[in-house]
């Protein structure tokens, strides 16, 4: 029996239908994405789900006593808990348990110890094993570190947390509780690359269902297996995203020629009808009509859409050629003269026209101010940039911070194209999907995604044959993030793409620049981002075989490198024992668990046995500290 049945269901705000008629089915171990439009319904549909709204029509059917885990796009909880205490209230019955097998075995160890009370203690013990007794604190660190959060973070109150922190923390609490079913809207919202793919390794592995809105496209190729398309009726498409748009290509010029065909008949039957229906054919020029009229009524074909095509039209053809080199750096540092640190290092790099170089790494590591200095909107540290020759320079700020707040749509493009009219700038916006009284709205009333609209129809004004974006796809509809990577991927200039979104990287890169912020460095790669992350695995996979074979007499390294690189060999190394450590531990803890459920009747066997239990706890905890906290310095290989 499915998780949840969809059947006919429909919502409406006042007069307006914001969807009707969804049909659908949740099974068992779903993995499914919602794609569409931005305001197609999407997050209704969920919150619908989620028991969180009504709908108007049609209902839903959840399965009898179905435990559902639903993240909002923002989370609004107010605790006054900090965060290791926040995480702990996932397993209020389980600690509560924990509570009574301690009491149990604090009554054994003071008075003698009846059958009862060892036939009862061991019952609880058992029970909480089953339930994960002795690891959730183990769970509680690897899904915390998985989701970006560090040690310090621990104690922090949630009150001093961000709203983007706190959505992070309501989907750690939602993984540990382990529903049967996750609704999960914009999960990728609020976390880097390194949390992004190990949620996807999460929820590959996981033994529940899930029902994602996401406009993560390569998050939704990496988890799903269906794509539910709303346009606003809802179409089924097995396989993971690109393979939904593969299918619904295919879809769409099927159902393209049936309409046609149709269509071809109904006019050579209107034109027998009308050729023969006062002649000699007379009654079979009748029979037509009939069959024809019953067809037009019960039948007949609507024209199929496109929804792969959205209004947004987008021209950034550069006007004039640039030089063959674009950008070279020399000895250049990165940070800000107000405080001298330096963020990272950047290795001499050249930039060749027709290239698109994606700048990737975790939030907060300096790459907006890596695009600023080359803009020479900030001074480096140290060092020098050169730009070539023939260059207009187009900038995307992820911020849109180049937009004036109390202009209107109207006075923002005039402000870049004076010479254009009201007319041609009417026209202009709606390209961009801004109509009617839309363009005398202020820019401080847009949403993020209308704010994008904007800053892109800006952006294809300056004529540039070098783009600068940083993370252009933010707040943009699947539909617009399609036809922006199109026109990119036609673009005749070079790019330099700050980005967090895989997919669009995966699709345009020609080189990849990654920012290390614990090495402070840029590391190039020449190539795709899918050759990156081979590249990297098979790294990885080599430092782990040089780790399992390591001599005891190494190559002596270069002087002004010998202490770093001895520190991170002999890091991966302790980090490698950890592991072996912790999972003997953890198998050592399994065979004692499955001892306490049936426990010896000889108190004095019986306390040793709880003894060893505990001990073999503390040290699964200290290997765990030890190991997160090698992985915090390393920043990598903590898988």
């Amino acid at each position: 029996m499915p998780l949840v049945n969809i059947l006919d269901l429909g919502k409406a705000f006042g007069p307006d239908d914001i969807f009707m008629g969804l049909t659908a089915s949740v099974p068992h171990r779903a993995r499914i994405g919602i794609v569409g439009a931005n305001g197609v319904g999407k997050t209704t549909l969920l919150r619908i789900l989620a028991k969180e709204d009504v709908a108007t029509e049609g209902t839903v059917h959840h399965a009898k006593n179905l435990r559902i885990g639903y993240l909002p796009q923002e989370s609004v909880f107010e605790s006054s808990l900090n965060l290791w205490e926040e995480c702990l209230t996932v397993y209020k019955d389980l600690l509560s348990l924990e509570a009574e097998v301690n009491r149990l075995a604090q009554a054994m160890s003071e008075n003698h110890a009846s059958e009862e009370l060892i036939e009862a203690y061991g019952k609880r013990q058992a029970e909480f094993e089953r339930l994960g007794g002795y690891r959730y604190d183990t769970d509680i660190r690897i899904t915390l570190t998985g989701l970006g959060f560090i040690e310090k973070d621990y104690q922090r109150p949630l009150e001093q947390f961000s709203g983007g922190e706190r959505t992070r923390v309501l989907l750690a609490k939602l993984l540990l509780s382990s529903p049967d079913l996750l609704l999960l809207d914009e999960p990728t919202n609020h976390l880097d690359i390194n949390a992004i793919e190990w949620l996807e390794s999460f929820l590959r592995d996981w033994e529940g269902a899930a029902l994602i809105v996401s406009h993560d496209r390569y998050f939704l190729d990496q988890v799903v297996s269906v794509v539910w398309e709303m346009t606003p009726v809802l179409e089924l498409y097995r396989g993971n995203y690109s393979a939904y748009l593969q299918q619904r290509s295919e879809r769409y010029e099927r159902r393209l020629k049936e309409y046609e065909a149709q269509q071809e008949f109904i006019d050579k039957e209107q034109e027998y009808i009308t050729r023969h229906i006062e002649g000699q054919n007379t009654r079979q020029a009748q029979g037509r009509r009939k069959r024809l009229e019953r067809l037009l009524k019960e039948s007949q074909l609507a024209r199929p859409i496109d929804h792969s095509r959205t209004h947004l039209h987008i021209n950034l053809a550069p006007v004039v050629r640039s030089g063959d080199l674009v950008l070279r750096t020399y000895d250049l540092k990165i940070g800000y003269h107000d405080d001298g640190e330096v963020l990272f290092n950047v290795p001499d790099l050249v930039a060749k026209r027709g290239e698109c170089i994606a700048i990737i790494g975790p939030n907060g590591a300096g790459k907006t101010t890596f695009l600023k200095t080359v803009l020479q909107q900030l001074p480096p540290l140290a060092g020098k940039t050169q730009l070539g020759a023939n260059l207009q320079l187009g900038y995307f700020a992820q911020a849109h911070e180049g937009l004036v707040a109390e202009n209107s749509l109207m006075e923002e493009i005039e402000r870049f194209a004076p010479e254009k009219l009201p007319a041609e700038i009417r026209n202009y916006l709606a390209r961009y999907m801004f109509t009617e009284d839309d363009v005398f709205r202020t820019v401080d009333t847009l949403s993020g995604g209308e704010r994008g609209r904007l800053a892109l129809a800006v952006l294809a004004l300056t004529s540039a044959n070098l783009l600068l974006l940083d993370e252009p796809t933010n707040h943009l509809d699947l539909p617009s993030q399609e036809v922006l990577q199109t026109v990119l991927s036609e673009f005749r200039g070079t790019i330099l793409l700050v980005t967090h979104d895989r997919y669009l990287v995966d699709a345009l890169a020609t080189q990849i620049w990654e920012v290390k912020p614990q090495e402070k460095t840029l590391e190039l790669f020449d190539g795709t981002y899918s050759q990156y992350k081979s590249w990297q695995a098979a790294q990885n996979a080599l430092a782990q075989e040089q780790n399992k074979s390591e001599k005891s007499r190494q190559v002596e390294p270069q002087r002004g490198l010998r202490a770093v690189t001895r520190e991170e060999r002999e890091r991966k190394k302790r980090q490698y024992q950890l592991e072996l450590e912790i999972a003997e531990t953890e198998a050592l803890l399994q065979t004692l668990g499955q001892k306490l459920e049936h426990p010896p009747r000889n108190l004095d066997d019986l306390h040793q046995l709880t003894s060893e239990y505990g001990k073999a706890q503390k040290q699964l905890d200290r290997l765990f500290n030890e190991w997160a906290s090698l992985a915090e310095q390393g920043g990598t290989d903590t898988a």
